[in-house]
Protein backbone atom coordinates (compact mmCIF):
# COMPACT_ATOMS: atom_id res chain seq x y z
CA UNK A 1 0.00 0.00 0.00
CA UNK A 2 1.13 3.55 -0.70
CA UNK A 3 2.73 5.10 2.38
CA UNK A 4 2.23 8.75 1.34
CA UNK A 5 0.98 10.78 4.28
CA UNK A 6 -1.09 13.92 4.07
CA UNK A 7 -1.35 16.64 6.68
CA UNK A 8 -4.93 17.72 7.28
CA UNK A 9 -6.66 20.60 9.05
CA UNK A 10 -4.81 21.58 12.27
CA UNK A 11 -1.89 19.21 11.56
CA UNK A 12 -0.70 21.46 8.71
CA UNK A 13 2.50 23.18 9.88
CA UNK A 14 2.78 26.07 7.40
CA UNK A 15 1.27 29.41 8.42
CA UNK A 16 0.60 30.65 4.86
CA UNK A 17 -0.95 28.36 2.24
CA UNK A 18 -1.93 28.58 -1.42
CA UNK A 19 -5.55 27.42 -1.39
CA UNK A 20 -7.56 25.60 -4.03
CA UNK A 21 -11.25 25.39 -3.22
CA UNK A 22 -13.58 22.40 -3.68
CA UNK A 23 -14.48 23.53 -7.22
CA UNK A 24 -10.80 23.51 -8.26
CA UNK A 25 -10.41 27.30 -8.36
CA UNK A 26 -7.18 28.89 -7.14
CA UNK A 27 -8.09 31.27 -4.31
CA UNK A 28 -4.56 32.48 -3.62
CA UNK A 29 -2.28 32.70 -0.60
CA UNK A 30 -4.08 32.96 2.74
CA UNK A 31 -3.24 32.22 6.36
CA UNK A 32 -3.81 28.79 7.86
CA UNK A 33 -6.59 30.08 10.14
CA UNK A 34 -8.47 31.67 7.23
CA UNK A 35 -8.10 28.48 5.16
CA UNK A 36 -9.43 26.34 8.04
CA UNK A 37 -12.42 28.69 8.41
CA UNK A 38 -13.19 28.37 4.68
CA UNK A 39 -12.97 24.57 4.87
CA UNK A 40 -15.30 24.42 7.90
CA UNK A 41 -17.86 26.63 6.12
CA UNK A 42 -18.03 24.05 3.33
CA UNK A 43 -18.00 21.19 5.89
CA UNK A 44 -14.88 19.72 4.22
CA UNK A 45 -11.24 19.14 5.13
CA UNK A 46 -8.16 21.21 4.40
CA UNK A 47 -5.51 18.86 2.95
CA UNK A 48 -1.91 19.81 2.22
CA UNK A 49 -1.22 18.28 -1.21
CA UNK A 50 2.10 19.92 -2.15
CA UNK A 51 4.12 20.51 1.03
CA UNK A 52 7.38 21.30 -0.79
CA UNK A 53 5.96 24.20 -2.81
CA UNK A 54 6.57 27.76 -1.69
CA UNK A 55 4.05 28.47 -0.14
CA UNK A 56 2.65 24.94 0.35
CA UNK A 57 -0.50 24.09 -1.62
CA UNK A 58 -3.61 22.96 0.24
CA UNK A 59 -6.95 21.88 -1.14
CA UNK A 60 -10.42 22.02 0.39
CA UNK A 61 -12.01 18.59 -0.15
CA UNK A 62 -13.56 15.52 1.43
CA UNK A 63 -10.46 13.70 2.75
CA UNK A 64 -11.97 10.18 2.84
CA UNK A 65 -13.20 10.51 -0.74
CA UNK A 66 -9.77 11.86 -1.76
CA UNK A 67 -7.99 8.83 -0.23
CA UNK A 68 -10.46 6.48 -1.95
CA UNK A 69 -9.79 7.99 -5.39
CA UNK A 70 -6.00 7.91 -4.78
CA UNK A 71 -6.22 4.17 -3.96
CA UNK A 72 -8.32 3.57 -7.08
CA UNK A 73 -5.74 5.37 -9.26
CA UNK A 74 -2.88 3.34 -7.77
CA UNK A 75 -4.81 0.10 -8.22
CA UNK A 76 -5.58 0.93 -11.86
CA UNK A 77 -1.92 1.75 -12.52
CA UNK A 78 -0.84 -1.62 -11.08
CA UNK A 79 -3.49 -3.47 -13.10
CA UNK A 80 -2.32 -1.97 -16.38
CA UNK A 81 1.40 -2.58 -15.86
CA UNK A 82 2.63 -5.74 -17.58
CA UNK A 83 5.10 -7.97 -15.79
CA UNK A 84 7.57 -9.57 -18.18
CA UNK A 85 8.30 -13.21 -17.56
CA UNK A 86 11.47 -15.21 -18.08
CA UNK A 87 10.96 -18.43 -20.04
CA UNK A 88 13.85 -20.91 -19.87
CA UNK A 89 14.80 -23.60 -22.38
CA UNK A 90 17.27 -26.13 -21.00
CA UNK A 91 18.87 -28.83 -23.14
CA UNK A 92 22.09 -30.78 -23.66
CA UNK A 93 24.76 -30.21 -26.33
CA UNK A 94 23.64 -33.34 -28.22
CA UNK A 95 20.11 -32.07 -28.87
CA UNK A 96 18.82 -32.89 -32.34
CA UNK A 97 18.46 -30.07 -34.87
CA UNK A 98 14.67 -30.52 -35.12
CA UNK A 99 14.31 -30.44 -31.33
CA UNK A 100 16.38 -27.26 -31.20
CA UNK A 101 14.27 -25.71 -33.99
CA UNK A 102 11.10 -26.49 -31.99
CA UNK A 103 12.54 -24.73 -28.94
CA UNK A 104 13.54 -21.74 -31.08
CA UNK A 105 10.02 -21.61 -32.53
CA UNK A 106 8.50 -21.54 -29.04
CA UNK A 107 11.01 -18.86 -28.05
CA UNK A 108 9.86 -16.72 -30.99
CA UNK A 109 6.29 -16.85 -29.67
CA UNK A 110 7.45 -15.79 -26.21
CA UNK A 111 9.54 -12.93 -27.62
CA UNK A 112 6.52 -11.70 -29.62
CA UNK A 113 4.68 -11.58 -26.28
CA UNK A 114 7.47 -9.30 -24.96
CA UNK A 115 8.82 -11.95 -22.55
CA UNK A 116 12.49 -12.68 -21.97
CA UNK A 117 13.87 -16.06 -23.05
CA UNK A 118 16.82 -17.91 -21.51
CA UNK A 119 18.66 -20.70 -23.32
CA UNK A 120 20.81 -23.02 -21.22
CA UNK A 121 23.04 -25.82 -22.50
CA UNK A 122 23.90 -28.20 -19.63
CA UNK A 123 26.94 -30.49 -19.93
CA UNK A 124 27.06 -33.88 -18.17
CA UNK A 125 29.92 -36.34 -17.90
CA UNK A 126 31.99 -36.70 -21.05
CA UNK A 127 30.10 -33.89 -22.79
CA UNK A 128 32.37 -31.48 -20.87
CA UNK A 129 35.26 -32.45 -23.18
CA UNK A 130 33.64 -30.64 -26.13
CA UNK A 131 32.10 -27.32 -25.02
CA UNK A 132 32.32 -25.99 -28.60
CA UNK A 133 29.25 -28.10 -29.48
CA UNK A 134 27.21 -26.23 -26.85
CA UNK A 135 28.53 -22.87 -28.04
CA UNK A 136 27.36 -23.69 -31.58
CA UNK A 137 23.83 -24.45 -30.32
CA UNK A 138 23.68 -21.17 -28.39
CA UNK A 139 25.00 -19.17 -31.37
CA UNK A 140 22.40 -20.79 -33.63
CA UNK A 141 19.61 -19.83 -31.23
CA UNK A 142 20.87 -16.23 -31.02
CA UNK A 143 21.13 -15.88 -34.81
CA UNK A 144 17.66 -17.39 -35.37
CA UNK A 145 16.09 -14.99 -32.86
CA UNK A 146 18.06 -11.90 -33.91
CA UNK A 147 15.07 -10.32 -35.72
CA UNK A 148 12.84 -10.50 -32.62
CA UNK A 149 15.33 -9.87 -29.81
CA UNK A 150 18.90 -9.37 -28.75
CA UNK A 151 21.06 -10.96 -26.03
CA UNK A 152 21.00 -9.16 -22.68
CA UNK A 153 24.69 -10.02 -22.26
CA UNK A 154 27.20 -12.30 -23.95
CA UNK A 155 26.71 -16.06 -23.39
CA UNK A 156 28.69 -17.34 -20.38
CA UNK A 157 29.99 -20.71 -19.25
CA UNK A 158 29.21 -21.16 -15.54
CA UNK A 159 29.25 -24.48 -13.65
CA UNK A 160 29.11 -26.79 -16.68
CA UNK A 161 26.34 -24.70 -18.28
CA UNK A 162 26.35 -22.14 -21.06
CA UNK A 163 23.48 -19.68 -20.80
CA UNK A 164 22.23 -16.56 -22.54
CA UNK A 165 19.13 -14.42 -21.96
CA UNK A 166 17.43 -12.87 -24.98
CA UNK A 167 15.26 -9.77 -24.59
CA UNK A 168 12.52 -8.75 -27.01
CA UNK A 169 13.44 -5.75 -29.14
Amino acid sequence: MDTKRYFTNEKIRAQNLRIINSKGENIGVVTKGEALRMAREEKLDLVEIAPNANPPVAKILDFKKFLYTERKKASAARAHSKQTELKEFKFGPNIGSNDLNLKIGRAKEFLKGKNRVKFTVAFRGRENAHPEVGWEKIKKAISELSELGHPEADPRLVNKMISVTIVAS
